[in-house]
């Protein structure tokens, strides 16, 4: 999976063209923290923002798309998804502290690499505007 993207700034937000990948890599993670069974502060601890933002977040990210396309972020948002990619993987850490790579892999289709990769490419590409 491609990780690095460039964004621009529109108006107050940036758009991002992102890759079918990398579109459902955002997608998974943050749908992993969302449907977890937290409260609506700790859903806001972990990505910043509430369930409206992030559903809706979900919602535009969502679609068999096959071609890159671009995506309207404001900051609230790009931070969630950032938070999403980085938060995912931690609920993946047996009692005794060892990161589960196979039941990651097998309940997000991505290896935890290509998360965190992608949100080291989020946090370049910020600050590159």
């Amino acid at each position: 999976m491609r990780t690095r993207f460039r964004l621009t700034r529109d108006g107050d937000g940036f758009v991002a063209r992102l890759t079918p990948a990398q579109t459902a890599a955002m997608r998974e993670a943050l749908g992993h923290v969302r449907h977890r069974d937290v409260s609506d502060l700790t859903l806001r601890l972990l990505l910043g923002t509430g369930r409206e933002t992030v559903d809706a977040l979900i919602e535009r990210l969502s679609g068999g798309h096959t071609e890159s396309r671009d995506i309207r972020f404001d900051t609230e948002e790009l931070h969630a998804v950032h938070s999403a990619l980085t938060t995912a993987p931690t609920m993946f850490v047996s009692r005794e502290g060892a990161f589960l790579q196979e039941p990651f892999h097998i309940r997000l289709g991505f290896y935890r690499e290509n998360f965190d990769a992608l949100a080291y490419g989020i946090a370049e590409a910020a600050s590159e505007v």
